[in-house]
């Protein structure tokens, strides 16, 4: 029985490399609008493997065999092992807001602005750097 891996929604890139992740597919899903999903496979490339899919749907067959569907076409892949990962930055940017900026740095660099703004100020903090 297939067990689905990842399910792709519109167009999924698909790159080939040397070394032990020889195919990465990159692509959006139904399950995360808006964050961009990779699934790395340890496997080459099968041959004749287009550079972009349309709805690309991945099932694990069995032990380290894949099938890689995306209508008209399908792929078997014996890779050893797969690769999921997905982008959440912006949700953890949330989660965890910035530390507010110390007073006295706040100050510094407000003093060093408003002096780099004439050339009187730009004088005075090329002295001070000599």
């Amino acid at each position: 029985m297939p067990e689905p891996v990842v399910t792709f929604r519109g167009a999924v890139s698909c790159r080939r490399a040397p070394g032990p992740l020889g195919l990465t597919l990159t692509g959006g899903t139904p399950e995360r609008p808006g964050e961009a999903t990779a699934l790395a496979f340890s496997a080459a490339a099968p041959a004749g493997f287009p550079d972009a899919l349309d709805n690309a749907v991945v099932e694990r067959l069995g032990a380290d065999r894949y099938r890689i569907a995306s209508p008209p076409r399908e792929w078997v892949i014996a890779a050893t092992a797969v690769h999921l990962h997905r982008e959440i930055a912006a949700q953890f940017c949330r989660a965890i807001p910035p530390r507010p900026v110390p007073r006295l740095k706040r100050w510094f660099w407000r003093v060093v602005l408003a002096l780099a703004a004439s050339r009187a100020g730009l004088a005075a903090l090329r002295a001070l750097r000599r």
